[in-house]
């Protein structure tokens, strides 16, 4: 791929995980320590489960497959949920009224809304069916070298999705995949991008860039920012994990790096935040030929 951008040797750490609130209303008002006993004392269904009401909603528009959906006794008087019921009945998907506290038992962050789906394992994609995906015109791959949190697997997985990118890939080991966590936070983005597992990023990598991709790194040790970056075309961005950044491995496959300018104190965005605001920055640059705007 002929470029005059050159490869940047430098490399840094990514800022850690941000805490994600949970909403009151979520949790039951008993104190912390009895109401960790009570969840101690309930069987948690086994299985892979799609938990809250917009994932499941967008379960049910895309026709993900749902073996099972799990209500919380006494959901039939919420009029949003019986609604949902009502549609996952008209679709053929099994009901299961539950106590709420198996509910919360199984929910990754207490945030189920009286609905959880069981379905079968996450079908997760190869690199070809990113590229498949990507085709010719520019691009946009997100790579996350072992961004372990759950939350912000999924929130980034949701801004590669609303940017269009063509996919994520993630290592198979040691790394934040599909959960239940990762449906909610992602509002069911997991659905409608492909999410390629690999055992070697930096051998993804080379993938990508045998198809034409430029890969750049997030790193804070970066001497430019975004606003200066190469971030015409076909890009595969790599964000480091929260504790450790971009692996040294890693780091050697990238061929230029970039941070996000900054004028305020705080030390840095978490990853989550980072990916989200290079995300837009790529769809800016690209913005005439994928949205054709002048």
């Amino acid at each position: 791929m002929a470029d005059n951008r050159k490869r940047a040797s430098r490399g840094g750490k990514q800022a850690a995980s941000g805490s994600r609130p949970i909403r009151r209303n979520d949790r039951a008002a008993a104190p912390k320590g009895q109401r960790e006993r009570s969840r101690d004392n309930v069987q948690v269904p086994k299985g892979e489960f799609i938990e809250g009401r917009r994932a499941a909603a967008e379960a049910l528009r895309t026709g993900f497959p749902v073996k099972c959906a799990l209500i919380a006794e006494g959901g039939e008087r919420d009029a949003a949920l019986s609604r949902l019921v009502d549609d996952l009945n008209a679709a053929g998907v099994r009901i299961k009224y539950v106590q709420r506290a198996q509910l919360d038992a199984l929910s990754s962050h207490g945030a189920h809304q009286g609905i959880a789906l069981e379905v079968g394992n996450f079908p997760y994609a190869d690199v070809a069916d990113i590229l498949d995906r990507a085709g010719d015109s520019p691009a946009l791959v997100i790579v996350l070298d072992h961004v372990t949190d759950d939350g912000n697997f999924g929130a980034i997985v949701r801004s590669a999705e609303v940017v269009g990118a063509a996919g994520v890939i993630i290592a198979n080991k040691r790394a934040a995949g599909v959960t239940v966590g990762s449906y909610k936070t992602s509002a069911g983005a997991v659905m409608h991008l492909p999410i390629a597992q690999v055992p070697n990023i930096a051998r993804a990598l080379d993938d990508l860039k045998a198809a034409g991709f430029w890969v750049g790194g997030a790193s804070e040790h970066a001497e430019g920012s975004c606003w200066d970056a190469p971030f015409e075309g076909r890009v595969a961005l790599v964000m480091g994990s929260e504790g450790d950044g971009i692996s040294r491995l890693v780091l050697e496959k990238c061929d230029f790096l970039t941070k996000l300018p900054q004028r305020g104190m705080t030390e840095s965005l978490n990853v989550a935040q980072a990916t989200t605001a290079l995300c837009f920055e790529w769809l800016r640059r690209n913005a005439g030929e994928l949205m054709g705007e002048e």
